[in-house]
């Protein structure tokens, strides 16, 4: 199901990060962590009143070549009719050094429909490379300081998310995904309130800039809704597709490292 896979995509990566900005001024500690290990973010995807699918993004701790890595898990399936219809069951996972935050390993498990990928990559970073050693393509050196897109994703909330960002500006970051260099292009929208579950929360807006093809009509076609507070948690995604418009909210949240505290008092 094409809009499902476009939804946990748009979690695990085009939300995922901002380019190198000054320090907030909305978070005045500059030490506070955004997320921490025993941190749970669970997603459902409507079209509609319709359920199609769920999502969910995991913090662990672990250890990895006898260092202590955090272990980030990103996982997305279909549910209903939906998945009479294609079944999704898509992995990500990251493992990254928690002060430098850089990917060590990175695996990706993907089976849709009867379509299947694993991979798995492995990170050195260097001063002025990075080397990545995947199990499909090999060894090969890429831009200094890559992320892969689960760990771009939790950089992004720990350092870039801020009241510095000029509404219309454009942010680019480049990770690594599918054995390549990718670019992601994202544009802040302003900060904007919006009704959820949770109560109103006031958020930063972004538009990711989409690809024109065969699922999306225009390059803004996708806005996600980021928490404005120490969390910077993802509460919403929309995107409207070529075979209409889905909804990807913010469900259920567990081991916050902040308070959410981006509820607007009631009136």
């Amino acid at each position: 199901m094409e809009s499902l896979r476009v939804a946990f995509f748009s979690i695990v990566l085009l939300v995922a990060s901002l380019d190198a900005y000054s320090e907030s001024r909305s978070i005045k500690d500059t030490k506070i962590k955004a997320f921490g290990p025993g941190e749970e973010l669970h997603y459902v995807l409507q079209y509609g009143f319709i359920t199609g699918g769920r999502a969910s993004l995991v913090v662990k701790d672990t250890v990895f070549n006898n260092k202590q890595v955090y272990h980030m898990k990103g996982m997305g399936y279909t549910s209903g009719l939906a998945d009479k219809i294609f079944r999704v069951r898509d992995v990500y996972e990251s493992f990254f050094d928690p002060e430098s935050m850089y990917p060590v390993k990175s695996i990706r498990n993907i089976s849709e429909g009867r379509y299947r990928w694993y991979n798995e990559a492995l990170y050195r970073h260097d001063k002025d490379s990075t080397f990545v050693n995947s199990k499909r393509s090999g060894e090969k050196y890429v831009a200094p300081g890559i992320y892969d897109v689960v760990s771009a994703f939790y950089i992004g909330r720990e350092k870039y998310f801020n009241d510095n960002l000029v509404e219309g500006q454009i942010i680019k970051i480049v990770t690594y995904f599918a054995d390549e260099e990718f670019p992601l292009l994202i544009r802040f929208r302003g900060i904007e309130k919006i009704k959820t579950k949770f109560g109103e929360l006031e958020c930063y807006k972004f538009s990711p800039v989409t690809e024109v093809g065969r699922a999306f009509k225009t390059e803004d076609d996708m806005h996600v809704w980021i928490t404005r507070d120490a969390n910077r948690v993802p509460v919403r995604i929309k995107f409207n597709l070529v075979v209409g418009s889905f909804t990807c909210d913010l469900d259920s949240f567990k081991g916050l490292k902040n308070p959410f505290s981006c509820i607007v008092p009631k009136k």
